[in-house]
């Protein structure tokens, strides 16, 4: 019979990682993958040059997923980002340390990280088949049974790591969801994160191509915003914000800031538009902005409303958020009434942009939601339902933001996966 100590499905992080520990430490492994390749997701994140942590301790990642962090911890302390740059080294990948914290490889080619991975496997004594799809995990008297379409395999222990529903041409179709469902896992819904934010607000549509490097972004609890009430958004409760670069596109809202507050877009129950609140100038509170621009329309009458905010923002997104906040462009500084002043002030602390959803799974770096965490041993990654079963990387409900902490996640969880088999 095709019979294993442990079979892996999913040759991605967590998957390559939970396969070499489980061969190294003597069990018979065989890893199945059904792309033509290993580790496809690997090679393409990052535009292909792979964040692959960040320069953060186990306790910092663990606080970077918010309450997801403490599920984390143990996986973190069998693998922290400061080993897991070792074992790249120790394969000749040499990495390097970006000001912001992201680390990378010093070649910035992904394919250098999947081929330190792919050599470690070799050498671990595992198996690996490729272009081999699983179409059903069943449990079986010895273990499990793993269908697939010209063979039947068996194994005493199972780890599922075919990763989420991000980037499904990658081959990350949500299979491992129906599975872990069908032998008993809850599922929280699975929804695109790390992904840009749609919008059919016209202004946001024609600054296409502008970039700021410093804003604030909120999700706020509120319906969409009506013509006149551009400083309510200022009362709403944010349910979520974070800050960092802004990049305006064609759909919508993109860049950094945007993709790390997509998984609150996304949250948003079916037929809610949340509104997004931006703050351009995050730096500057409500009224100190409020004081400069006074002082500035005060020694310069003459000047027009938008270049007087051009002062502080690009000159396209100055005039937009002039018609915006209802002042014409061109209006002199010396003219401007009190109230319309206060509105200039709030479309640049505070304007809402109603958010149509995001750019979906075929767009998402990675997904929120996935293996209900309750229901996994966080210090083995084997599940609490089914003896024998192992579930890591994004499969899980875990997702945390951009720069790195996610396929930090992945490698740990399946390192811990494969100790712990």
């Amino acid at each position: 019979m095709n019979r294993w100590d442990v079979i892996v499905v999913g040759a991605g992080p967590a998957g390559l990682l939970a396969a070499c520990r489980a061969a190294e430490r003597g069990r018979k492994t065989l890893l199945l993958e059904k792309n033509r390749v290993a580790g496809v997701k690997i090679s393409i994140s990052g535009g292909g040059h792979c964040n692959v942590t960040h320069a953060a301790d186990a306790r910092g990642v663990a606080e970077a997923f918010g309450r997801s962090g403490r599920f984390l911890r143990s996986a973190l302390a069998a693998l922290d980002p400061a080993r897991l740059v070792g074992l790249l080294e120790a394969e000749g990948v040499a990495c390097r340390t970006e000001p912001d914290g992201k680390i990378l490889p010093a070649s910035d080619r992904a394919d250098d990280v999947l081929a330190a991975f792919l050599r470690r496997l070799g050498r671990s004594g595992a198996t690996l088949k490729a272009n081999t799809s699983v179409a059903d995990v069943l449990r079986e008297a010895s273990g499990f049974r793993l269908a697939a379409p010209h063979a039947v395999y068996h194994a005493s222990e199972v780890v599922l790591t075919t990763g989420g529903q991000s980037y499904p041409g990658c081959g990350t179709t949500g299979d491992g969801y129906a599975w872990a469902a069908a032998l008993g896992h809850a599922i929280v819904a699975p929804r695109p994160a790390l992904v840009p934010i749609t919008t059919d607000d016209a202004w946001v549509k024609e600054l296409q191509g502008i970039t700021l490097p410093d804003v604030r972004l909120s999700v706020v609890e509120r319906a969409d915003r009506q013509p006149d009430d551009i400083q309510d958004t200022r009362h709403a409760k944010p349910t979520a914000q974070r800050r960092g670069s802004l990049l305006f596109a064609h759909f919508g809202l993109s860049g950094p800031v945007a993709m790390d507050l997509s998984r609150h877009v996304s949250a948003a129950p079916r037929g809610r538009r949340p509104t997004v609140v931006c703050d351009f100038l995050p730096g500057v509170s409500r009224e100190k902005f409020d004081a400069m621009l006074a002082e500035a329309a005060a020694g310069e009458g003459r000047r027009q409303a938008s270049r007087l905010l051009g002062e502080w923002l690009p000159a396209r997104l100055a005039e937009a958020l002039c018609r915006e906040a209802q002042v014409p462009p061109d209006r002199r500084a010396a003219e401007l009434a009190r109230h319309e002043r206060l509105r200039l002030v709030a479309a640049v602390k505070e304007m809402a942009v109603a958010a149509t959803g995001t750019l979906g799974f075929e767009k998402a770096e990675v997904t929120a939601g996935g293996v209900a965490l309750d229901e996994i041993d966080s210090r083995s990654m084997q599940s609490k339902l089914i003896p024998g079963l192992f579930i890591a990387g994004e499969l899980l409900d875990v997702d945390g933001p951009i720069g790195g902490y996610n396929l930090q996640a992945a490698f740990s969880t399946g390192h811990l996966a494969g100790e712990r088999l």
